[in-house]
């Protein structure tokens, strides 16, 4: 059976769609140094090769290892570029070196397990520090290790973790630092690394208010219970009125403030009047009827 052939322009594009997506940026990683000297010890080591792969883990991200970086410094006999000390210029020569579009840089300083990695991400096309953070070393991974630095670093937006807000009350309102939000179906909510304000209000309820720390990579379960008002709009019966999106429902004549207000001043005054009738008894008292006596 013959074929005819396909058209260029279709060749063209199986050719695009079949080939590997090319990365958006490129970034190096700097040998990792202590006291402005590199630091090949076994810790390093695997804390740079954590980095690599957080790196390698962005997408549209190339990343250039630090073994790959140390071995282009030797082969351009440029020693001077192992020991950069953050200085923005020579980070970028250093960039262009390997082709890389930023260059990730890291000094570590403290003393035993309390240390610190001073991590640096430099613009090698304008030669200056895009950002800057911290990398505790041996403590709690509050803040996501080595993954949360770099995200910090590279793609501070994604920087993110979540609530998941479990309400008991339906057609409730969340607020989340005095800005109206939606969670999703399931009650979850991304939110900003940090702490935030959470406001949960309902028309029938008092309001849910809590501070709750937000950490990287993490979904943080809320119980929003809330307390019910004593009288509530559907305990009262009247009219809906519709008020800023809110239904306010009046109460029957009878509880209305202009009924029972004037009915208790009415109440009152009869009351008065019996009570006097009853003290001077203008008809005759009970002496009088017990003999005719004065008292």
């Amino acid at each position: 059976m013959l074929t005819r052939p396909l058209p260029a322009a279709a060749i063209l594009a199986l050719l695009v769609a079949s080939a590997p997506a090319r990365a958006e940026r490129t970034v190096a990683i700097a040998p990792l140094s202590t006291l402005g000297a590199e630091d090949t010890s076994a810790s390093v080591k695997k804390l740079t090769t954590q980095i690599e792969t957080a790196v390698a883990s962005l997408a549209g991200t190339k990343v250039v290892p630090a073994a790959q970086v140390a071995d282009a410094i030797k082969r351009a006999k440029k020693p001077q570029l192992k020991a950069c000390e953050g200085e923005a210029a020579c980070l970028a020569e250093l960039g262009k070196l390997v082709g890389a579009q930023i260059v990730i840089a890291g000094e570590i300083g403290g003393l035993g397990d309390a240390k610190v990695v001073y991590l640096g991400a430099t613009d090698v096309g304008s030669s200056k520090e895009l950002r800057s953070t911290t990398l505790a070393l041996g403590a709690k991974q509050d803040e996501g290790g080595p993954q949360g630095a770099v995200v910090r670093l590279l793609d501070p937006d994604r920087y993110r973790g979540s609530l998941r807000l479990a309400i008991d009350a339906a057609g409730a309102t969340v607020y989340v630092n005095g800005s109206k939000v939606a969670p999703s179906p399931t009650g979850e909510l991304p939110l900003p690394v940090g702490t935030h304000a959470v406001r949960v209000t309902h028309p029938e309820y008092h309001d849910f208010v809590r501070f709750i720390d937000v950490t990287y990579g993490k979904t943080v379960d809320v119980a929003v219970t809330l307390q019910q008002y004593p009288i509530v709009r559907r305990d009262l019966q009247g009219k809906p009125i519709q008020r800023d999106s809110v239904v306010y429902v009046d109460p029957p004549l009878w509880r209305r403030w202009y009924v029972v207000g004037p009915a208790a001043v009415g109440l009152a005054i009869v009351a008065g009047i019996v009570a006097s009738a009853i003290a001077h008894d203008p008809f005759g008292g009970p002496c009088k009827r017990l003999g005719g006596k004065e008292c």
